[in-house]
């Protein structure tokens, strides 16, 4: 398995994730690996880390989230591996709770979803972000 940080996923990706036709809620997984140091474009908090650059985002988007009815439900650091191998651990998980694609979609194209973001963008080497579907047991 060939695992690949990214931090925005191609027009072609995005383009199939929001065109599913499946409806519902839906919980975003997000693995989450920092920078050692911010990286703003316009040079500035350059003495930041990237989690604490990622953190300004963490509190700006939690507004985002409640103005489409999505909640953040859980972060934390990861801190070891039991199973399988990888070559470097993720430094954090956040899980994200969507009511629909389309909360998602309209989140993310919010102006105040671009403010916030200058934050995620400053503060990530990468990430992977995997949709889930609770399951009926």
């Amino acid at each position: 398995m060939n695992v690949i940080n990214q931090l925005v996923p191609s027009p072609e990706v995005a383009m199939q994730f929001f065109s599913s036709p499946e409806e519902g809620s839906f919980v975003m997984v997000n693995l989450l690996k920092f920078r050692e140091k911010a990286l703003y474009p316009n040079g500035v908090d350059a003495h930041l880390s990237g989690r604490e650059a990622y953190q300004r985002y963490g509190a700006a988007v939690q507004q985002c989230l409640a103005n489409v009815g999505a909640r953040a439900i859980f972060s934390g650091a990861v801190t070891g591996l039991l199973l399988g191998e990888i070559e470097e651990n993720w430094d954090m998980v956040a899980l994200a709770e969507y009511p629909s694609l389309d909360a998602m979609r309209t989140m993310i194209s919010s102006p105040e979803y671009a403010e916030a973001v200058v934050h995620r963008t400053a503060g990530l080497a990468g990430q992977l972000n995997i949709k889930t579907k609770s399951l009926s047991l």
